[in-house]
């Protein structure tokens, strides 16, 4: 499978990579999910973004988010990856990159991230642990995890 990988902070953008963007979020998170909230949350602009394409469709993506937005820590969030491509390894893919670019972009340190609960193991493969009790988060298990 032949992926194109973007990073790109987010004013260097295109008007359809944003749109690709928003639109596999809302897909996922908001149809998929059946989860009413607002994914557009003034943080975007502050981060920079992953975007995988395959055959001219965005099938995967996630936001670095730099220490002092969301936590004191560099965090990832948004990470997504569209039905079309679940199991075959994209997401790994995904969260590998995500951690290379997070320590290239803001350097060394811990990153955190709030988990849906049924990602727990997944993220645990890449030495991230949980680091809160369960939390509700727009009707969805939640837990903050920590990759030191």
């Amino acid at each position: 499978m032949a992926l194109t990988k973007i990073c790109k902070a987010f004013n260097e953008l295109s008007a359809n990579e944003l749109y690709d963007m928003l639109r596999v979020r809302s897909e996922v998170f908001v149809v998929e999910q059946n989860c009413v909230f607002l994914d557009m949350d003034d943080k975007d602009q502050l981060c920079h973004h992953i975007l995988f394409y395959q055959d001219g469709t965005l099938v995967a993506t996630a936001r670095l988010v730099p220490p002092g937005v969301s936590y004191p820590e560099m965090s990832i969030g948004r990470i997504v990856t569209s039905p079309l491509v679940r199991g075959t390894g994209v997401g790994k893919v995904l969260v590998d990159m995500a951690i290379e670019e997070c320590y290239r972009l803001f350097g060394t340190g811990p990153i955190k991230i709030g988990a849906q609960l049924y990602a727990k193991g997944f993220y645990e493969s890449f030495g991230f642990v949980q680091s809160s009790d369960v939390y509700d988060e727009d009707g969805i298990d939640h837990i903050k995890m920590i990759k030191a």
